[in-house]
Parts: structure tokens; sequence; C-alpha cells
């Protein structure tokens, strides 16, 4: 395994971490913080790994596979912990949810057809991932420094804040979802 996929592997080994993190509030002192922390190493690791493996031509099958696959286990765990914690609603992680299987599928097609096709991330997916994780850290870092007081509900409309950040990161996900299924219809067809 080269380097490039280690750092997307890594990727999914801290998202254990990160929801023990997110859901110990009064147990595990700062728990937001680290939790944080570990999304914000996990996310960097989602820029690096893609341009070392272009650079130093290490770019493989199973990196196209594995990197768009630990992008979904990240985000989906967020978002399933923000849902526990009340800082998004249902329906907005199950719309994210749900594009990233539908996603998946249309690359699971893709892979067994006679043709064997790897679909690698388009530009939208990139945004889309972008604009999530963006929209992510943003919502952690409001309600740690909610918690830690340095500024407070009457300060910032915070709720109104994370509403925006995740509508933005739906509206993308539905036209990255969209566009995936579209460019590939005729394989899917076929199949």
């Amino acid at each position: 395994m080269n380097f490039a996929n280690k750092l997307t592997l890594s990727r999914i080994i801290l998202v254990p971490l990160y929801v023990l993190f997110m859901l110990t509030a009064g147990i595990i002192p700062q728990n937001y913080l680290w939790a944080a922390i570990l999304f914000a190493v996990a996310s960097i690791t989602d820029l690096f790994d893609g341009k070392i493996a272009r650079k130093n031509n290490m770019v493989t099958d199973f990196g196209k596979f594995l990197d768009p696959l630990a992008d979904k286990i990240l985000v989906i765990s967020a978002l399933i912990c923000f849902v526990q914690l009340g800082w998004c609603p249902a329906w907005a992680a199950a719309l994210i949810t749900a594009r990233e299987f539908a996603v998946s599928g249309v690359r699971l097609v893709a892979a067994s057809s006679e043709k064997k096709v790897v679909i690698p991330a388009n530009i939208w997916g990139k945004l889309k991932t972008a604009s999530t994780m963006v929209a992510l850290s943003a919502i952690m870092i409001l309600h740690i420094l909610t918690d830690a007081s340095i500024i407070s509900a009457d300060m910032l409309p915070i709720q109104l804040i994370s509403d925006i950040l995740i509508y933005i990161s739906c509206a993308l996900t539905v036209i990255s979802g969209v566009k995936y299924i579209w460019d590939y219809r005729e394989l899917l067809k076929s199949n």
C-alpha cells in the first residue's frame, strides 16, 4: 500500500475516535475541541492524499475507491453525531447520506460493468465534500466557542449560521448527486 492510500486509510481510522469525543460531553474535558482537532486532521488528509498520489504517480484504482469511501465514512459519522446533539436536522443528514449511497451505487455498477469503469470524484463531488467539511468544522467551532463562553447565542445566531451552512451543503449534495447519475446514465441503463 502506497503512502497516499495510507493517508486515506488514516482518515477512516480516526473516525471512531472522533465519534468517541463528540458523544462524551461531561465525561471527557474539552471533548468537542478534541473532536474538532481529529476532524481537522482527517479533513487535511483528504487534501493531501490525492495531491501526493498524482504528484508521485501513486494513483491506484484502490485509492480512487477508498478516498471517496473515507470521505463518506467521516461525513456520515459527523452528521449522525450532529443529529444526536441537535446540531443538524435529521432530514439534512438523511439527504446527504442518501446521496452518498446513491453515488456509491453508481460507482459499484460502473466497477462491475464489462468495462470495469472506476469513477473518480468530479468537481461537483469535490465541492460538495469541501463545503460539507467546512460546514461541519464551522459548526463544531461555533459550539466550542459557545461552550467556552467566548461567544454567546445572543452575540451570534449560531443555529441560523449552522442551518445556512448545512443548506449550502445540501444544495451541493443534490447537484453533485444528480450530476453523477446524469453523467453515467448510459452505463446505468445498460446494466
